[in-house]
């Protein structure tokens, strides 16, 4: 049997940083909660913000699909960990979304079995769920972003970002994320509903569940971006060289 565990052997997340604010409202007292008890799962379940219940990763039977899982008993089988940790906070800022997201998974899962390799549809979900961002931005900044033109994206488009609204989604980005690297890439969406990071995202949530249907996931409707490259959100990139590592900013491959 796995026993509740400890936070990791870590100071907690700096929740004043642009990528983990928009988590804080959730995931300060989860984590104060965590640190007093050593039951993560007490910790993220007391909330009662998700519409799942968070629980022993032994829950899971053997030979069921975790997806497959989550969709037909409401409980997602969570490690001690940071990962999992803000896979929780994902889900109680997105129930909507995840609850979705899930679901789609476990139709997937019904019709085609796990398989050796994903479809499609989980083959999207899988890179939005683990390193999706959204982004609400101008046509001029979009356009920029979707053709890699990082130059004119950072530079003469910078006063632009002023007009957009950024956060992450991916669980597993916000982990990457408590030790910024450089070379560190998202999946950006971008998303019509206008929201505000650090306030309600109840409707960006219920637009989103909607936006994110099988036929438009298969596209794989994402943007890679070097989250670092934000502006505000690293003091390095206010020198106009931080773009300039095409290892990092790569140019957009066209077919010939």
């Amino acid at each position: 049997m796995n026993e509740p565990a400890s936070p990791p052997a870590a100071a907690p997340p700096d929740w004043a940083q642009p990528w983990f604010a928009p988590w804080a409202r959730h995931g300060q007292g989860a984590w104060q909660a965590w640190q007093s008890s050593g039951d993560v799962h007490a910790a993220l379940n007391a909330s009662g913000r998700a519409p799942v219940r968070f629980v022993l990763p032994d829950a899971l039977p053997p030979g069921v699909a975790y997806e497959r899982f989550i969709a037909d008993s409401a409980c997602v089988p969570t490690r001690a960990g940071w990962h999992d940790f803000f896979n929780a906070l994902v889900w109680q800022g997105f129930p909507q979304t995840k609850r979705h997201l899930n679901r789609l998974q476990a139709a997937e899962i019904a019709r085609d079995g796990v398989g050796a390799r994903r479809g499609p549809v989980r083959d999207a979900i899988t890179v939005f769920d683990e390193n999706g961002a959204l982004l609400h931005a101008p046509d001029a900044l979009w356009q920029a972003l979707a053709q890699r033109r990082w130059a004119e994206l950072f530079g003469p488009l910078r006063p632009l970002w002023r007009q957009a609204s950024f956060m992450l989604f991916g669980h597993a980005a916000l982990e990457k994320l408590l030790t910024p690297y450089k070379s560190i890439t998202v999946h950006v969406l971008r998303v019509a509903q206008p929201f505000d990071a650090l306030g309600d995202l109840s409707a960006l949530d219920a637009a989103l569940a909607g936006q994110l249907n099988a036929d438009t996931l298969a596209t794989k409707p994402f943007v890679p971006l070097p989250v670092l490259g934000v502006p505000g959100w690293w003091s390095a990139n206010e020198d106009a060289a931080f773009y300039a590592d095409a290892e990092v900013f790569r140019p957009l491959r066209r077919l010939t």
